[in-house]
């Protein structure tokens, strides 16, 4: 199973529900998958026409291909359920929360999948307390203080 983790995700954001979604690509772009080219950079998903898009996600050009290539950062739909579409729009709108992919997989199955996260912005103070505690559990890992 080829998995491409967002690590940036849990340090800027809370994350208070994931979603499995598909997603909808090219042919091009399951081979950049393979290869983990894919970049999350300013990546996140909105809810546009009660269709649910994944934005800037960043899937590198396929080197070997040829001019059928595809567009690095296009918009890619994502598969959801109608009712799971429902319920994240209106957490979205009333409760100011984000949509931000945490992964990119490839199942057992061959099929590629988002994780998707609801996910609340993290205050800068927040962030370097998060820091701090990751520092202490390492240092205390270290000391074999279990």
């Amino acid at each position: 199973m080829i998995s491409i983790k967002n690590r940036r995700a849990t340090h800027d954001y809370y994350i208070v529900q994931t979603y499995e979604a598909g997603i909808v690509l090219k042919g091009t772009e399951i081979k950049s998958i393979r290869a983990g080219q894919v970049s999350f950079k300013d990546s996140h998903a909105r809810i546009i026409n009660n269709e649910c898009w994944l934005l800037n996600l960043h899937i590198s050009p396929w080197e070997k291909s040829t001019y059928f290539n595809h567009e690095a950062e296009r918009k890619r739909k994502l598969l959801l359920h109608r009712h799971e579409i429902r319920r994240l729009r209106s957490r979205v709108e009333e409760q100011g929360m984000t949509l931000i992919p945490l992964e990119v997989f490839i199942n057992e199955a061959g099929l590629c999948k988002v994780n998707l996260a609801l996910a609340k912005g993290k205050h800068t103070y927040d962030k370097r307390e998060s820091i701090k505690r990751k520092d202490q559990e390492r240092e205390r890992d270290r000391a074999g203080d279990y």
